[in-house]
């Protein structure tokens, strides 16, 4: 959040700290999950994996390589794999927090009933001057918007801005029209929200009225 937006704008600085944020949590918001009734067959077949396959099957898979099982150990690893879950709910942008995510909204709609109904939301970053603003490295605030090339290309350049002015506008939306824990207990534009789901991408209105 420099001023100068040097990290903002940097290619590949998201990227490398993003990824670091995942290691680091790998390592204390992961486990292995399996089906009750396999466990004492899976805890039984890891004693039996050789190390040094399952090595070798990790390097092939990560230059790429579509691997095929061959061997009977290495048969007996994908088997394993078949009927285990490796969970890291915890760590943003893994298909084991994505999956975690989806049987949160299924138990939201379980508790709460199906919505109502459903909204898209897409703000148009490029025609706002808050998000101008956030891409640019002026220091003052100018409401007046500029030219479209000038406004596509700062906003392109700084993906921050773009996240910012998303996360902006949907607290905007959840706090003035759907009146979400409203301190005088005011109904929204829609109505009394019973609930709302949000992820890290995108927000999923599950209103269903009180």
């Amino acid at each position: 959040m420099y001023h100068d937006k040097r990290f903002q704008t940097d290619a590949r600085f998201i990227i490398v700290a993003f990824n670091e944020e995942q290691i680091k949590k790998c390592t204390t918001g992961s486990m292995i999950l399996t089906k009750r009734s396999n466990f004492a067959s899976i805890a039984e077949r890891v004693h039996k994996v050789n190390p040094d396959v399952v090595k070798n099957i990790s390097l092939r898979l990560q230059e790429g390589e579509r691997v095929v099982p061959e061997t009977e150990e290495e048969k007996l690893c994908f088997s394993i794999m078949d009927q285990i879950d490796h969970v890291g709910s915890s760590v943003y942008g893994s298909l084991a927090g994505k999956k975690n995510m989806r049987s949160e909204i299924w138990s939201l709609i379980m508790n709460r009933g199906a919505p109502s109904w459903f909204i898209t939301l897409s703000p148009a970053d490029n025609k706002h001057p808050i998000c101008i603003y956030w891409a640019d490295k002026a220091t003052k605030f100018n409401p007046d918007l500029r030219e479209y090339t000038e406004r596509a290309r700062l906003v392109a350049r700084n993906p921050v801005a773009g996240a910012r002015f998303f996360n902006f506008m949907v607290l905007l939306l959840i706090k003035h029209i759907l009146r979400w824990n409203d301190p005088k207990g005011r109904a929204g534009a829609f109505g009394h929200t019973a609930a709302y789901y949000g992820t890290s991408r995108r927000l999923h209105l599950l209103a269903a009225p009180v």
